[in-house]
């Protein structure tokens, strides 16, 4: 299904007669968050209040409120929940940084424990004895063999 196909919640007698203006109510309904549903938006929404909200949306452009009167309007009365991506604000700004900031995070948390859990190289030292035994079997390595 493309973005662009129409939402069925939407019901018939919801659709303004000025296309433009219709379209405009679609915008903004797409942009506002089902207060039942929560994961939804109110035009893709069929609970019963995400309808009172869509014909409250259609209801403030029709009497000429801007798209911005009609969010701020929304946001007065339901609060910043009401937005599906909420507003940039001192008040948003740690609901705007933690993700990226727990993405940063956890990156550098693998990076530090990638860090320490590589073996270190062991510092091996041969006996007198070992080096010995080494040397002779380099040397029968390097000698051409014996014909049997």
């Amino acid at each position: 299904m493309s973005a662009s196909s129409p939402a069925y919640a939407v019901q018939p007698d919801e659709i303004m007669a000025d296309p433009l203006k219709e379209a405009r109510a679609r915008e903004l309904s797409r942009e506002l968050r089902c207060m039942v549903c929560q994961n939804q938006s109110i035009d893709d929404s069929e609970a019963p209040l995400a309808r009172d909200l869509r014909l409250l949306v259609r209801e403030r452009i029709s009497a000429g409120d801007s798209d911005a009167q009609v969010i701020d309007f929304l946001v007065a009365r339901y609060g910043e929940f009401v937005l599906l991506k909420p507003r940039l604000e001192p008040h948003t700004l740690l609901l705007w940084l933690l993700p990226p900031l727990v993405l940063a995070g956890s990156g550098l948390a693998l990076w530090m424990h990638g860090r320490r859990s590589r073996p270190a190289a062991p510092d091996v030292t041969l006996t007198p004895d070992e080096e010995a035994r080494l040397s002779a079997l380099m040397a029968d390595e390097a000698s051409p063999e014996k014909p049997a």
